[in-house]
């Protein structure tokens, strides 16, 4: 299976435009961990593209339907495993870079696109790791995000955090210039 087929795949069981964007950040995370860390860099960008798959249909569910869909749809046992483990409820044990990778750019790439969204410019460009920090702190800003979790995940994927969040804001930032000439946007 490549990318096309699986984000065709992802269309058939996601109509929602605000979780297809935040589909495609998280690719983009994964994309980039994938290039850094010499992985398989389109298993990658699968396994990111589709980690929601069934979060729209089955929210009650999720990951578990997931798991079913991507079984059925013919995607690898290990995507489908990572998958898994990105729900912290599922108490999946993840143990290779891809599962913690998942698990690590997940809530941080939502929490990187709400920042840039309250940005004047409304820009990756020239948002700062420093500014991502901040935000971190102030519990009234994007009041849906684990700040935990984003600390565990990273520390669980041996990411120091500040280095992960400068990592994130290139990988989002590079991605949407691609994402635009294709008709999609991570901010718009």
């Amino acid at each position: 299976m490549n990318r096309e087929e699986a984000f065709e795949i992802l269309k058939k069981y996601v109509k929602s435009d605000s979780l297809i964007k935040h589909a495609l950040a998280v690719e983009a995370g994964m994309i980039g961990y994938g290039g850094l860390l010499k992985e398989d860099v389109e298993k990658w960008s699968i396994t990111g593209l589709i980690h929601d798959i069934d979060y729209e249909m089955y929210p009650n569910e999720h990951p578990y339907k997931g798991q079913e869909i991507l079984k059925s749809e013919g995607f690898d046992e290990d995507i489908i495993y990572a998958v898994k483990g990105h729900a912290d409820y599922t108490e999946t044990d993840r143990v290779s870079s891809l599962d913690k990778g998942l698990y690590a750019v997940d809530e941080l790439a939502s929490f990187i696109v709400a920042c840039v969204l309250v940005r004047p410019s409304r820009s990756f460009d020239d948002l700062e790791v420093k500014s991502v920090k901040k935000k971190i702190k102030d519990k009234a800003f994007a009041k849906g995000v684990d700040r935990d979790l984003i600390k565990k995940s990273a520390e669980e994927f041996d990411m120091d955090l500040t280095i992960h969040i400068e990592n994130m804001i290139g990988f989002l930032k590079n991605r949407e210039k691609e994402l635009k000439e294709m008709g999609y946007s991570l901010i718009e």
